[in-house]
Formats: C-alpha cells, structure tokens, sequence
C-alpha cells in the first residue's frame, strides 16, 4: 500500500539520505531541476540519473541506477507513469528502500512490485512540497 500518512513520510523524509533523482532535467526551467537544487540545498546527497545529461547542478549524471557506486536510500521517479517498470526493477536490483514518483505519476503496478520487494512507495507526491509541509 502506497504512503500517505504524514508521519510515516516525515520518517522517509528523516531517514533517507542519499537520492537517485531518474528522470531529472539538466533545464533550469523544468520543475525537476529545481526540485532536485532544493533537496540538495536540504542536506540530501543527490544523484542524477538521466542518459541524455553529463552533469546537473555539479554533479555527474549516471545513465541508469546500476551505474551509480554506492548505496542508494530512496529513487525519485521524473519519468512518465508507463516509463516506471524498468525503474522499480532497477531500484529493486540495486537495494534501494524507497521509491518516490513524482506528482502525476502512478503506476499501481509497478508500486506493487515494489512493496513485494520490501520497498516503501510514494506515488502521486512532490518529495520538495512534501518536505517543505512536513519538516
């Protein structure tokens, strides 16, 4: 079952530390860049995942979550909800804990998998407005 309660996200939100942002635009003018800068300017280590991208906000830019080097906490989703399979079975391969999509994104489907694989899901939420409200 997806997330909602507000305790249990602020307990993601205290926990998670290090971010794969999939999705995220190198664009100043698209909402994932900026949701990324914020929550990087919060304290969190942000990894951008995107194959199209060489670095975002400084940091190099990962083609997929296999090629990232180290533990991943939580994989924020910046993709549409039919392009979120690959990314859960990704995320699950490489051990993550969360998965948060984005708002407008769900795929009950695909969060399914990933609850049967023991990882939280957040679907259909701005990690940034949610962080912003709760902490």
């Amino acid at each position: 079952m997806t997330i909602n309660d507000d305790d249990e996200l602020k307990q993601i939100l205290r926990t998670i530390r290090t971010i794969a942002s999939v999705g995220v635009s190198s664009s100043r003018e698209k909402p994932s860049y900026w949701i990324f800068n914020y929550l990087k300017e919060h304290g969190y280590e942000m990894i951008p995942v995107n194959p199209a991208a060489s670095q975002i906000l400084g940091a190099e830019v990962y083609p997929d979550l296999a090629s990232i080097p180290k533990k991943i906490d939580a994989v924020q989703v910046f993709r549409k909800s039919e392009d979120v399979p690959p990314v859960i079975d990704q995320a699950i391969e490489i051990g993550a804990k969360v998965i948060w999509m984005q708002k407008g994104i769900v795929n009950e489907e695909a969060a399914q998998r990933a609850e049967s694989a023991g990882l939280k899901v957040v679907m259909n939420r701005c990690m940034m407005e949610t962080h912003q409200r709760l902490l």
